[in-house]
């Protein structure tokens, strides 16, 4: 008796697993040496995923010279969870892939009269044009859509409590969480954030001259809303 033929079982997705790429998904341009010679160099999978990222992040530029900025880069969600295990952003690990990736040449690098650290492919036409913004502090192109956070992965708490109760972080205000991280406690600014939203002034114009005026005038020990008097005149 003939063995019965039985039609091989769908393929299951396990949980957590990539489920597929989707009708109409967009496709990036990646130079061909990324997926030739420099795969079989590249050793370090976080180099070798930040080299991917800042690809996407420059193909999103619109015109010419295509370059991201530092804080574009370190402001990128994306890469940080590719980067960390839980998601939370380190710096430090982002600047060491970019830094290795540098070294190897597939990426270069200049710093304009302005202080900014840009980053470009390393070809010869974007070297030119990393040597003229460096020359001239000419602004860096702005991406043809706002940088939006992509992932729903952690940030540390300033970030996680402003996209929570202002809005999408962008890398202007990335930037701007960022000085004043390094300028006020975090309690300070976690304070701020739920005073103007209390006061439905959700914006970080308004949340940043409550941390100005805390810092000249001084702050009493109470909770946020005990300070809504002092600070309901600040638009």
């Amino acid at each position: 008796m003939a063995a019965e033929r039985h039609s091989p079982a769908p393929a299951e997705v396990r949980a957590g697993t990539f489920e597929g790429f989707p009708r109409g998904v967009r496709y990036v341009p990646v130079p061909s040496p990324v997926l030739g010679e420099l795969l079989a160099q590249i050793d370090d999978l976080a180099e070798l995923k930040c080299v991917l990222r800042v690809i996407w992040l420059l193909q999103r530029k619109r015109g010419a010279p295509r370059v991201v900025t530092l804080t574009e880069v370190l402001a990128d969600r994306t890469l940080a969870a590719a980067l960390s295990p839980d998601g939370a952003p380190d710096p430090g690990a982002v600047r060491a892939a970019l830094a290795r990736a540098v070294r190897r040449g597939v990426l270069a690098t200049a710093e304009d009269d302005m202080g900014r650290r840009l980053f470009a492919l390393n070809s010869e036409q974007d070297r030119a044009a990393l040597a003229r913004l460096a020359g001239d502090g000419a602004p860096p192109p702005r991406s043809s859509e706002p940088m939006e956070w992509e992932a729903a992965t952690a940030r540390p708490n300033i970030f996680a409590i402003y996209e929570d109760n202002v809005g999408m972080i962008t890398p202007m205000i990335a930037e701007e969480l960022e000085r004043a991280e390094a300028d006020y406690p975090e309690e300070w600014i976690e304070d701020a954030v739920r005073e103007a939203v209390s006061l439905n002034r959700r914006s970080w114009r308004y949340i940043a001259r409550i941390l100005e005026r805390w810092k000249h005038e001084g702050r009493d020990d109470g909770e946020p809303g005990t300070r809504t008097a002092k600070t309901s005149r600040y638009y």
